[in-house]
This record gives structure tokens, sequence and C-alpha cells, in this order.
């Protein structure tokens, strides 16, 4: 997945959303677009279903804001989407910008934002389906402003706009094991423009985004190489249950490529993610290795930056 929405291509007891869900067999080209029509009236429908079920998560996790540690609720929220179906592009499916709210299918960046769309609404004791769209939106556009050219495409563009709104804060220390350097350049969705329904025919929209994309060229972030994600003290020190972790790359034009909350396990740091893989069942998952036996394996992965949750109500 293209960390990009992060072109990220760029979460039981409370499974709500996997019971009644019929797994996808092909979401391809064909699939994902659709007519207009089609994909608008298979919204409403996904919609009307999602609203309900939403407000019954959050009047059952209300509660547990006094029962709970901050980080051992992030986890449970996290857990609660595992088993839904990898689904990607599901923010691109129409003609113009929309907030979508898809419980049903999601891909790593999606899950993320609704996992902390929850926990907004549980720091705030709010129930409504309206407030868990406001937060959704505040989440994923940046200033909450919504628009094709607000959404945060890039994992540098989300990360830096939702620790400038409060909701978290940027990991970069200490060093060790922060030891490693990424110097940023992100022109991919401006360079593939063709490769997004929502970019083609569209070079005002372009313009905007690799304005901003050029903007952005030139950041030095902080990240923990792949190599120093084994199970140690001072790693269980650093990072914490969910933690938002985003793996960066040496891909040509992006800054990172996956997304997904830290889970410690006896044996090592795992995490929990939306999966494109095959062997996960495409699907959320709690893996079965750990985040270093998987990078390991992955020999564009350089390492993880790290972000941690905020919600100032939660203990």
């Amino acid at each position: 997945m293209k960390t990009l929405r992060l072109v990220f291509l760029l979460a039981m007891p409370i499974l709500l959303w996997t019971n009644s869900i019929a797994t996808p067999t092909n979401y391809g080209y064909r699939h994902i677009m659709g007519t207009a029509q089609q994909n608008e009236q298979g919204a409403k429908k996904g919609l009307q279903t999602d609203s309900a079920k939403i407000e019954q998560l959050l009047s059952s996790l209300i509660p547990l804001r006094s029962e709970l540690k901050k980080e051992d609720l992030i986890i449970k929220v996290a857990r609660i989407f595992i088993g839904t179906p990898y689904v990607a592009h599901t923010l691109d499916r129409n003609n113009e910008e929309t907030l979508v709210v898809n419980m049903r299918g999601m891909d790593c960046t999606t899950y993320i934002e609704n996992t902390i769309a929850v926990l907004l609404c549980v720091d705030k004791k709010q129930s409504s389906f309206a407030y868990f769209k406001q937060m959704l939106q505040y989440i994923r556009y940046r200033k909450g402003q919504l628009s094709y050219e607000n959404r945060l495409h890039y994992y540098e563009w989300w990360v830096t706009d939702n620790q400038q709104k409060g909701i978290l804060r940027q990991i970069e220390t200490p060093n060790p094991p922060f030891t490693a350097t990424q110097t940023l350049k992100i022109n991919y969705m401006s360079e593939n423009y063709n490769s997004y329904y929502m970019l083609r025919n569209k070079p005002e929209r372009v313009a905007a985004l690799k304005k901003i994309e050029d903007q952005t060229n030139g950041t030095k972030v902080q990240y923990i190489p792949k190599s120093q994600l084994n199970n140690t003290e001072l790693l269980r020190k650093v990072v914490r249950n969910g933690d938002i972790i985003a793996i960066t790359t040496r891909k040509y034009n992006l800054d990172t490529t996956h997304l997904g909350f830290a889970v410690w396990h006896n044996n090592g740091l795992y995490m929990l993610n939306a999966s494109s893989l095959k062997r996960n069942g495409r699907q959320v998952v709690e893996p079965k290795e750990t985040l270093y036996q998987y990078l390991m394996q992955q020999p564009n992965s350089t390492g993880i930056r790290l972000a941690r949750l905020i919600l100032p109500n939660i203990r």
C-alpha cells in the first residue's frame, strides 16, 4: 500500500461490522469506479448501517473511560475492527470530494482514522453519529476543511496537521533508538496523476497538490531504523501500546508506505493494521509475526516513525 492515503494503498466481543459482511472477491479498477449513481446509492445504504452501529459502539465504550488506561482503551478500540476486509480507494469513488464513512472496508489509513475518530468521541463523551463524522472530517482534512486538495494524502501532511490540532504528538526522541534521518521528497501524486481517478483531467488539482508537495520537500524527520526494532528494554520504554506507527520507505517520491497501531507481546513489538497481504486474509489483523520480522522481509522499508494520541480526558 503506497502511503499516500496514504496512498497508503499509504483496528471478539464487539465485532459489529464483520459478522454480516461477505468477503469481497474483486476490488479491481472497474469495481472501484462503477457509476456515480451506483456509488451514491451504495454509499447511502452503507451510511445508514454505519450510523446505527457507530452510535451503538460509542455508547458501549464511553463507560470504559474511567475503567481503562489510555493505552488499553486505544488497543481495545483498534482490535474491534479485526476481521474487517481490506479495501483500497474507498475515498475515491466520487466525482467530487465528500466525507466518506465506511466501516465495512478499510485501508491502513482509514483504519487509523476510524479508530481515532471513535476514540475522540469517547474522550469527549459523545455518542452521536454526527459528532463521529465531525471528528472524522477533522482528522482527515487540513484544518478540517473538506476538499480533495485539503485531504491529507501523505503521512507527513497527516501527522503534522493532526499534531497542530492537538490530536497527537510526534515522537522523535531519544537517540537511540531514533538514530536515522529521512529527508522527504514526496511528488508521487503529482507525477502519477493519471493513476488517481479524482486527478484525471483535473490540472488545477494536480497543480495545487504539487505546490504543497514541493513545500514539504526537504523536510527532515527522525525515525527508528528497522534493525533497532528488536525486543529490547530501550524500545519498550520508547514505544507504547497504541502508538501510531508509520513505516518509512526508500521508494521514490514517497515518505511512508503503511500505518498501524503498536502493540506489545511478550516476544516483541507487533503492529495492528489493515493488511492487503493474502497471508493475512486481506483484512484488519494482529499479525503472527513481529514488526521486526515483517520489516526485515521488506527491502524497501527502512524503519518506523512514531506518533502518540493525546486524548486529554482519558487517564
